[in-house]
């Protein structure tokens, strides 16, 4: 007999959670304690388990996102698509979504089943049925309807597009969202200057120059006592960073930095960029088995172009993964053409999204998609000799 179990907290979950063989830090205990503890404001875990006789076989994170107008569009945002967008937002979008997946990390980290203990199929008409006791449960703890209900975020080549009975019959339309671009390791890079070795001349002097530029910045890493110290200056370079990006869904929590150090260890990374002993900037990772993430990052707007803080953070970045033998450095989406010039490659993703109140309101979904996570056009570079 298969069934499923819903949980609001980490404390709940089962033991055996954690031992099932998922090679994914995102769907372990210590990533969501510490996102538990530090969530945006508009959006709240829950933890679905799915037993077979007693057996747990497949779980699933489902977020539920409240659409609060003033997360969502940035001082940034344009001001003619901005009225246009709350206009629609607040007709179609306004309300809670339920999201299967992390919406504060490009990627797919919200589901996992056994394969040999259950199908892909009857394990996707579980997670469906518990959508909908989830969405009735909020309907009369909190009073609110869920508008919106999506599965994020799928490469072209994951065996969950074969199933497009299921998501026919659930009315979920697929939607290709912006490229995961992915730094893959050359097997034949062993320490950084292997790297910049394979740089065609362009590149390879465009490298120098960055370099070059932040001669005088001292980086370091941040342990935890640092992390704790820095908090608010941290938190304030993050929103100099996220509060340009026009059309974002969420706000971080000012804790969440901190909390996934004191939760992951050595496994959250955090890197300073100091100027005159002030902190300019920083990034973050998170190692994540045989893959590094790259994860928020912040720096100050005024002096980014003098010292390339950016370019800078990719180049460590992309090298800390080489020295550290990752096979690949995920470098999540946007800023595509500036990534694609370090060496990463696009890789499609997909979403599937429904709106449950009718075709119409679908219809403007889609547009409302379009908007806030367009294609862009650009142009892919490549820095490597050929």
């Amino acid at each position: 007999m298969t069934y499923f179990k819903l949980y609001s907290s980490v404390s709940e979950l089962p033991s055996s959670w954690d031992t099932l063989p998922i090679d994914d830090i995102f769907l372990k205990t210590p990533f969501l304690k510490a996102l538990e503890q530090s969530s945006p404001s508009n959006i709240s875990s829950y933890y679905l388990a799915v037993y077979s006789s007693e057996e747990l076989v497949g779980i699933a994170i489902v977020q539920r996102v409240q659409m609060y107008l003033d997360d969502v569009f940035r001082q940034t945002s344009n001001k003619f698509f901005k009225r246009c967008g709350k206009w629609l937002i607040s007709r179609i979008v306004k309300g809670n979504a339920l999201i299967v997946g992390n919406l504060m990390h490009t990627g797919q980290h919200g589901v996992y089943f056994n394969s040999e203990k259950i199908t892909q199929t009857d394990y996707l008409n579980v997670l469906s049925e518990a959508i909908t006791e989830l969405s009735q449960t909020i309907r009369s703890k909190f009073n609110k309807k869920i508008r919106i209900v999506g599965f994020k975020d799928y490469f072209e080549g994951d065996d969950i597009h074969i199933n497009t009975v299921f998501f026919k019959r659930k009315a979920l339309y697929k939607a290709r969202v912006q490229p995961n671009m992915i730094f893959n390791v050359h097997s034949d890079w062993v320490i950084a200057e292997d790297y910049i070795a394979s740089f065609n001349k362009k590149y390879h002097r465009r490298y120098r120059t960055a370099r070059k530029k932040s001669a005088s910045i001292a980086k370091q890493e941040l342990d935890i006592n640092d992390v704790q110290v820095l908090s608010g200056a941290l938190y304030e370079l993050y929103e100099n960073v996220s509060d340009n990006a026009g059309v974002n869904s969420f706000k971080l929590h000012p804790n969440h930095f901190y909390q996934l150090k004191l939760q992951l260890k050595e496994d959250f990374k955090v890197f300073g960029y100091f100027l005159s002993g002030d902190l300019v900037g920083f990034y973050t990772l998170i190692r994540n088995h045989d893959k590094l993430e790259t994860y928020f990052l912040g720096y100050k707007q005024a002096i980014q172009h003098q010292y390339q803080l950016y370019l800078n953070m990719l180049f460590d970045m992309a090298c800390f993964g080489i020295v550290h033998g990752y096979t690949q450095v995920i470098f999540a989406r946007t800023a595509m053409e500036i990534k694609s010039s370090i060496g990463a490659k696009p890789y499609d993703m997909y979403i599937y999204l429904k709106h449950t109140n009718n075709v119409i309101a679908n219809t403007i979904l889609r547009l409302v998609v379009k908007y806030a996570n367009p294609i862009r056009e650009w142009e892919e570079r490549h820095p490597f000799k050929m």
